[in-house]
């Protein structure tokens, strides 16, 4: 059935390019305007393009990376509205961004002003984890807190000079 798409969307006058076809008359996917021609690159199970509405639409195990702005980002589906310059992923999104992070049920991704916007399921909220430089924080040999006490990782509930008592 999917060849059988795929032959349909070729004879409407789509060229196929790898496993996604693509509108001969979508403006080309370029991702940043600072620099032309910077790749953004959607993998997933199934791709459909729509050359009438310029809506490239991609299920199953989606995987965007955009390297020129630092973006990885997973979902069950995502939307490139070409026209409109914005992606709308959906299903599970998880986006990671220069080692922030967001997670969302539905996000939207805004080419052309470098903006998410997320929005989640009813009741439940949207996650974001950013890295935060704080130059009031001093920096800290590993495996201690700022005090110079050992990191949890670093205790041991049974010290050298005491002898176990259990085998």
């Amino acid at each position: 059935m999917v060849t059988r798409q795929l032959t349909a969307t070729i004879a409407a006058g789509l060229s196929l390019l790898g496993a996604i076809a693509i509108p001969a008359s979508l403006a080309p996917a370029t991702a940043q305007t600072a620099a032309a021609n910077q790749p953004l690159t959607l993998r997933s199970d199934i791709q459909e393009a729509n050359a009438v509405t310029g809506v490239i639409t991609a299920r199953g195990n989606v995987q965007i990376t955009y390297p020129a702005r630092q973006i990885q980002a997973t979902s069950v589906q995502a939307q490139y509205y070409s026209r409109e310059r914005r992606i709308v992923l959906s299903g599970n999104v998880y986006v990671l961004q220069a080692g922030n992070s967001l997670r969302g049920e539905r996000v939207t991704y805004l080419i052309d002003e470098g903006r998410f916007v997320a929005t989640p399921v009813g009741g439940q909220q949207v996650e974001s984890i950013y890295i935060v430089d704080d130059p009031n924080v001093p920096l800290t040999p590993a495996g201690t807190t700022p005090t110079g006490t050992a990191t949890p990782s670093d205790f041991n509930p049974k010290p050298e000079f005491k002898t176990p008592i259990s085998p």
